[in-house]
């Protein structure tokens, strides 16, 4: 428990907290560069230490506004103390984590140099006289100004160019103890910004700039493969991105209609290996040429569709835990199933464990995915090439995802996950809307599948576990669901890309993954269990205590006025 001083002392703290943490990336803070991102050099920061100086920065901005400086209370239009706290414990992780790990690392804390030391004070400074200060928290900040136009276009653009630097430098980092100080630091550091108020007036600007935000987001995302000089961590964003699509597709089913689908990764199976087949591959059982990928595609969403409604139809009238033991007994017959169709257990049709491996890279409109080629001076690898095709996905899949949650059937979905017997009684045909959720979200697994095959070049029973110790598997789609928020489009974005960078950034995570996961599950239902990037309603749903406490107060505040 930090104590509580006075609110001169307190400020005094947060200056000097904040003017040397400022200070102190730019010494060294260890004496070797056999530590990541080599601290030893004085005049620029590097490795880690980037993450003490945008920590720093963040909380003096908010210090400033804290002291009233013109202009910038407007950053803080919820209040300015509690973006401040979240600000401080971003550089505090950032920096205490970075000085463990080289004292750990390099055999004791005489390694860690004077300029370390600074910073660990600093950061502790600034913490205690962050959370020293009393509460100035807004419970309805004043509305915001409405900008022009192309003034809104304008930050809209720049706040998803951040957004994706923030992601690129996450998956980009070299080593374990630059990643796990970067995970805390982002966390507090978004942290901030939503306690300040900017995340929901961002937020509003989305609302009215929708078409903005989609080419914004995808001119974002395209700039990353620009960033890379090889295809390391392309080959990370790719695996990313296929998870991604696939925790899309589950969202419909889990997010808006609320059917609990254990064996989700079944469908993305049945496109991947529907692709293998009619790839050309030599290890296909079908002698037949390479299928046009626009082919491909729409045969894979028709088998997984076909999939879909044939397990939906005899099981979608259970409900609860019923429902999920009979997905999950499909996602593991599928598995099975394709482990046998090797000519000797049954027909032989998949290879059985050995799988269909080979399966040639696409070629769209004469564009070879598997040779490189050069744009704007930049030259692209087989992973960049892949990049750019899966981006296209994830955008057919957000459009569907968007233009279904805000139809007719959407609603109806909807209605249906919040209770099922008053959308009945209203007239909405349960079974069938259930049914079509099922199947459009298989449908767009399927789509995901037929760019896996191309992109792993082999479709094997290995991949397509309820549980392993690499996404995707149906736990960790469920688990991307969850964690990043459902019913949302950016929500299972986020949660899918944390859930695929900590095993590959962490070597040991393998060992106690499911153990690991199973707690940040609990400490998620415990402290937000409306996930990372919640919408609207879920909000609402699992607070209706504050949402009625904040309620309260404002109508007594009302009538004292």
């Amino acid at each position: 428990m930090i104590p509580k001083t006075s609110t001169p002392a307190a400020r005094a703290l947060v200056v000097c907290g904040a003017a040397l943490s400022l200070v102190s990336p730019f010494l060294a803070w260890t004496w070797t560069a056999r530590y990541p991102g080599n601290l030893t050099v004085y005049g620029y920061p590097g490795g880690s230490q980037l993450l003490t100086l945008a920590g720093a920065l963040l909380a003096a901005v908010f210090t400033a506004a804290v002291l009233g400086v013109p202009g910038l209370r407007a950053l803080a239009p919820a209040g300015a103390v509690r973006a401040l706290r979240a600000a401080s414990l971003a550089a505090l992780t950032a920096t205490w984590i970075t000085v463990g790990a080289i004292a750990v690392d390099l055999g004791g804390v005489v390694n860690v140099e004077p300029g370390g030391w600074l910073a660990a004070g600093a950061v502790l400074l600034l913490a205690a006289g962050a959370h020293a200060l009393p509460d100035d928290t807004v419970t309805e900040p004043p509305p915001a100004a409405r900008l022009p136009r192309a003034a809104e276009v304008a930050l809209i653009t720049v706040v998803f160019l951040a957004a994706m630097y923030v992601l690129t430098y996450g998956i980009t980092t070299e080593s374990a103890q630059d990643f796990l100080a970067f995970l805390p630091a982002a966390g507090f550091g978004v942290r901030a910004l939503a306690a300040a108020g900017l995340t929901a007036r961002f937020g509003a600007l989305t609302a009215r700039n929708r078409i903005a935000v989609a080419v914004a987001a995808l001119a974002a995302a395209l700039v990353f493969p620009f960033t890379q000089t090889g295809d390391q961590y392309t080959a990370i964003a790719d695996n990313i991105l296929v998870f991604a699509a696939v925790a899309l597709g589950l969202n419909i089913v889990v997010g808006l209609v609320g059917l609990l689908d254990l064996g989700y990764v079944a469908f993305l199976g049945t496109g991947a290996y529907t692709a293998a087949l009619v790839s050309g591959s030599t290890f296909s059982t079908f002698d037949i040429g390479p299928w046009p990928f626009w082919a491909t595609a729409l045969l894979g969403m028709g088998v997984s569709l076909v999939a879909g409604l044939v397990i939906g139809a005899p099981t979608l009238r259970l409900h609860g835990d019923y429902l999920a033991i009979v997905t999950l007994g499909f996602g593991e017959i599928f598995r099975i199933t394709v482990n046998n169709l090797d000519g000797t257990s049954g027909p032989r049709l998949t290879n059985g464990p050995n799988g269909i491996n080979s399966v040639p890279n696409l070629t769209v409109f004469g564009f070879d995915f598997g040779t490189r080629h050069t744009l704007l001076g930049v030259t692209f690898g087989r992973f960049a090439n892949y990049y750019l095709l899966l981006l296209a996905v994830i955008a057919v899949i957000v459009f569907v995802y968007a233009r279904a949650g805000n139809s007719r059937i959407g609603r109806a979905w909807i209605a249906l996950r919040e209770d099922e017997k008053a959308a009945t009684a209203m007239g909405i045909e349960g079974f069938r809307y259930k049914l079509l959720a099922f199947g459009l979200g298989a449908s767009l697994a399927g789509l995901a599948g037929t760019v896996m095959a191309h992109l792993q070049t082999n479709a094997v029973p290995e991949n397509y576990k309820f549980a392993d110790t690499a996404p995707p598997n149906s736990a960790f789609l469920l688990a991307a669901v969850v964690l990043g928020g459902m019913g949302t489009v950016s929500g299972p974005l986020v949660g899918a890309a944390l859930l695929y960078l900590i095993p590959a950034k962490f070597a040991f995570f393998s060992q106690y993954q499911m153990m690991l996961f199973g707690l940040a599950l609990i400490l998620m239902m415990r402290f937000r269990p409306e996930g990372l990037v919640p919408d609207r309603r879920h909000r609402l749903e699992f607070h209706d205590e504050q949402v009625a406490a904040a309620e309260a107060r404002r109508t007594a505040a009302e009538a004292t006025a």
